[in-house]
């Protein structure tokens, strides 16, 4: 038997535009309201008309995941399989479709074939690299944009981000009360807001406890594990070696452990190890990596939410939305001392 809305609507006992509402996301119904409609949709496994609904509402429900990264940092880094599963979580729930969009195009603007055809609703932008092919993109695009993670150039793109400095200056403060004073740091990249921030925290942490960055403890990486491998090869360089490490991606940190192992040094015995992210990986390291957690897949949900409301209010001039979660540090081997241990 086929069913329609106009039956949706009759079992739930509302009227066919408050059931059309609900199927649409829209905020302003009643959460008891809400629930008959869905209770009544599960119990007739009703199928939207997803065509029909696109030309009524002129959206095609799918949202573009843009990733200014290469194919093989995106596979390769835990960190955006964690962001679209949140991401898709979201859209999933509310009827909206995901089209993975690497922006990755190395001899001109990697922007320029984004939803060509006009396909889109919106696009959620991950990891932003700042430079004049985003900054020509976001000018001249009128598709709805949220950003995961600040966008510093353009201030009125809303976007969900961490505290990146926060979360920098625990993990020095950390460091230092274990007792390490000459603490290098892996940076991230210096054209993404979260490289620069967790860089900042770094240095007010050493700014707290009265010490001064020392240029030479401080290698910029890009958040992969060959980076932090070269960049790690470079402090080791130095006399006298640092005896802690702060990476700012839990991937640079597992380069560095790597590079470590290879010059026969023993974490944390002869450097401790920190990194940022706590994504699986940091818990099965030998040792185990104390590190930054960031919620990954909450941020993504986030975002998506963000993006997903507004396309539902439809207002032509959103006000910016800036969201902030927080972040944990986790403690674990990599930095513990000889005399700390039981």
């Amino acid at each position: 038997m086929h069913i329609t809305l106009d039956k949706i609507a009759r079992r739930a006992g509302v009227s066919r535009s408050t059931a059309s509402r609900v199927l649409n996301n829209h905020p302003h119904v009643n959460p008891a309201v809400r629930e008959r409609v869905w209770q009544a949709i599960r119990e007739t496994d009703y199928q939207p008309n997803h065509p029909a609904r696109s030309l009524a509402s002129r959206r095609s429900q799918v949202i573009g995941i843009i990733i200014p990264q290469s194919i093989h940092t995106l596979f390769a880094d835990p960190y955006f399989p964690l962001l679209i599963e949140g991401i898709a979580c979201v859209c999933n729930a509310r009827e909206s479709s995901i089209m993975l969009e690497p922006a990755t195009n190395t001899t001109g603007n990697p922007y320029r074939h984004i939803d060509r055809r006009g396909f889109l609703d919106g696009a959620i932008v991950a990891s932003a690299i700042e430079d004049e092919f985003l900054a020509q993109w976001l000018q001249q695009e009128t598709l709805p944009v949220v950003s995961v993670g600040r966008i510093s150039s353009h201030p009125v793109i809303p976007y969900v981000d961490v505290d990146n400095r926060h979360g920098a200056h625990m993990m020095v403060d950390h460091l230092l009360r274990r007792g390490y004073r000459r603490i290098a740091t892996i940076t991230g990249p210096m054209n993404i807001a979260a490289g620069r921030d967790r860089y900042a925290g770094y240095c007010e942490g050493l700014a707290a406890a009265g010490l001064p960055v020392q240029p030479e403890l401080v290698v910029e990486g890009n958040f992969s594990e060959q980076s932090g491998f070269a960049a790690m090869q470079m402090l080791l360089q130095l006399d006298p070696l640092p005896n802690a490490v702060f990476a700012a991606s839990d991937m640079m940190a597992l380069g560095a452990f790597k590079a470590l192992r290879a010059a026969d040094l023993v974490v944390p015995r002869d450097i401790a190890l920190t990194g940022f992210d706590d994504i699986p990986l940091a818990a099965a390291m030998i040792p185990a990596l104390t590190t930054v957690r960031q919620p990954i897949n909450e941020l993504g949900q986030t975002a998506a939410r963000l993006l997903l409301d507004h396309l539902i209010i439809a207002s032509s001039e959103p006000a910016p939305q800036r969201v902030i979660l927080p972040t944990e540090l986790i403690i674990r081997e990599s930095c513990i001392r000889d005399s700390e241990r039981g």
